[in-house]
């Protein structure tokens, strides 16, 4: 139903563009379910509508997914000002699924202006987060060492804020040692905003503390966007990055989509695996396949 789909969206459009769109990142475990429900409640008890896709990972064995994030909110999906849809990401890479764009703008022309999009954390390719939200956010966890040589650079690069999670009793101390050491990091990288330097906070999704700091950030965030045509910059790349992104999905499904010439993608890819095909020959005769398609009409 794509068309259909397609015409739903450009009814909508007059109606979007009203929410600050949030994204959050972190490996599993660091407690990003737990602290975008406490954060979500707060942003309602403040009169905000709050929208969360949060991404689930598919077992690229069973295709399936279990699509906990909405068992994990219990308070915050069945609140009547939220909205949570969990999603697989169907083997899509950066985190988030095909359409998760799209859902933000229906969030946004029902009235949510707290959209939050809550990814698998997979590292570098979450540059495809960053580039559909407005405000990105990293969570860790305490214990710098060899987590803070590991994180790849590519990931601070495009953090908007750092976050030590889980800084609450015995680890508080460890927390703070950990967001020191971040600070240190963050200061020999060129910020993407040359007005804001991405703060490194810790908190405790589980108690709430710190959680006032957190969207203090945010909005301070958000005012410094909002100085000198920065946020209407940010929200026209984000425009270019979406279609950019559908002429390559659209260029693979029709290749795909054609039975004759996806049997002869599957020759040209045995011919590259048997080393027979060179794959810069083989892109070149795919293409050429995609210009046939095209010119065929079929």
């Amino acid at each position: 139903h794509r068309d259909q789909a397609h015409s739903v969206l450009r009814a909508l459009l007059p109606h979007t563009g009203g929410s600050w769109r949030i994204g959050v990142t972190g490996l599993p475990g660091v407690g990003k379910s737990t602290t975008i429900e406490s954060l979500g409640i707060k942003l309602i008890d403040d009169g905000h509508r709050v929208a969360v896709l949060a991404v689930d990972p598919t077992s690229s064995v069973s295709g399936g997914s279990i699509l906990g994030d909405k068992t994990r909110m219990t308070e915050l999906s069945t609140h009547a000002n939220a909205y949570v849809r969990p999603s697989p990401t169907s083997g899509a890479l950066g985190g988030v699924t095909h359409a998760t764009r799209e859902a933000i703008l229906v969030c946004e022309a029902a009235g949510f202006d707290i959209v939050l999009v809550e990814t698998v954390g997979v590292g570098q390719s979450e540059i495809t987060v960053a580039s559909m939200v407005d405000f990105f956010l990293v969570m860790l966890l305490p214990g710098a060492g060899d987590e803070l040589q590991g994180l790849k650079k590519g990931v601070l690069e495009i953090a908007d804020m750092i976050a030590i999670n889980k800084a609450d009793g015995d680890n508080a101390p460890k927390a703070a040692a950990t967001a020191a050491d971040y600070r240190a990091a963050l200061n020999i990288l060129t910020p993407k905003v040359p007005e804001w330097s991405p703060p490194v906070i810790t908190l405790s999704g589980l108690t709430g503390e710190g959680l006032d700091t957190l969207w203090e950030k945010i909005t301070e965030h958000r005012n410094t966007l909002e100085k000198d045509d920065y946020f209407k910059k940010l929200r026209s790349e984000q425009a270019i990055t979406w279609m950019r992104d559908l002429v390559q999905n659209e260029i693979n499904r029709m290749l795909r989509g054609d039975e004759k010439i996806a049997r002869k993608i599957s020759e040209i890819e045995a011919a590259v695996q048997n080393e027979n095909k060179t794959p810069m020959g083989a892109a070149k005769e795919i293409i050429q396949l995609l210009n046939f398609k095209s010119t065929s009409g079929s």
